[in-house]
């Protein structure tokens, strides 16, 4: 049985945990939502189970340490936004999980 949570405010935003689930049952996205807008932690999967990334959002913009994985559930990139921008030093890496490159950004 696939089961999304999917709540909302008095006004039909979508407020609170929300949570949705490929129909094997896997889950798909879980997060939070603050009158309509993402706010919170965040994750999302692949279809296979495993994590395709995972951050936070301040109303609606990726804010703090966020990381993303390939497929087969390495670390891809990793690093900081401030206010929806890619801020300071983000990591790079191979699907094998061997370090590809480093950037920053100011």
């Amino acid at each position: 049985m696939k089961i999304n949570i999917t709540p909302t405010n008095k006004e039909g935003q979508r407020h609170g945990l929300w949570e949705n689930y490929y129909d094997d049952g896997k889950p798909w996205y879980k997060g939070n939502y603050l009158n309509g807008n993402e706010d919170g932690y965040w994750e999302w999967y692949y279809d296979n189970g495993k994590l395709l990334s995972k951050g936070c959002y301040i109303n609606t913009q990726q804010d703090g340490y966020w990381e993303y994985y390939h497929y087969n559930g390495n670390l891809y990139f990793k690093g900081k936004y401030i206010n929806g921008n890619e801020d300071g030093l983000w990591e790079c890496y191979h699907s094998n999980g061997k370090l590809e490159s480093k950037e920053y950004f100011i």
